[in-house]
């Protein structure tokens, strides 16, 4: 049996700019099988890169990264860490900001994200901090420097996680996400 929490959807975006992975605020969406359309990581194939050492680059392989999620609660730990007022979602890429489950980044692969409308997510793991979102953090704090270099250790185990789409649907903001924590026995249940 896996565990049940809950959170709410606080914000949902959208990174529809193809020159950049920062997300912009929309109100609610279509998740489908690939993410969401539009977005930068739509899509169920993706080229490896650096992230998938094991294969050649570029080496067509299934994208765990359709979504990526964090938690208000943790972005709070994140700002607190780099010494600054807050830190936006925006800025690390996400699609979901949830409020209500502070651990997020600790729910372990295989956990589903179940929505009212139906839609799931299944848990692909950690979101591993790069330099990225911490240089546009520094372009909001010019007055602190290196930021950009601090955030991988401030975001260490607070980055959010990465997911694919289980079963299509809608998802609103405001919606309250039912989370169902997977107990080891059988990842993939």
């Amino acid at each position: 049996m896996m565990k049940n929490a809950g959170a709410k959807i606080n914000a949902i975006l959208i990174a529809d700019q193809p020159e950049s992975f920062l997300t912009r605020r929309i109100a609610n969406t279509t998740l489908e099988f690939g993410g969401i359309r539009g977005d930068r990581h739509f899509g169920m194939i993706v080229p490896s890169d650096s992230r998938q050492p094991m294969y050649p680059k570029g080496t067509e392989i299934f994208n765990r990264r359709q979504i990526t999620i964090v938690s208000e609660e943790e972005l709070v730990e994140i700002a607190e860490g780099l010494g600054v007022e807050y830190v936006l979602p925006e800025w690390l890429g996400a699609n979901l900001l949830l409020n209500g489950y502070p651990e997020l980044t600790k729910l372990t692969m295989g956990s589903r994200i179940l929505f009212p409308s139906g839609a799931g997510l299944i848990c692909m793991g950690e979101n591993q901090p790069c330099i990225f979102p911490g240089e546009m953090i520094q372009k909001h704090y010019e007055n602190q420097p290196k930021l950009a270099s601090k955030f991988v250790k401030a975001a260490y185990k607070r980055r959010g996680i990465v997911c694919a789409v289980e079963r299509p649907g809608e998802m609103n903001e405001g919606d309250e996400v039912q989370i169902l924590i997977n107990n080891f026995s059988n990842p993939m249940q």
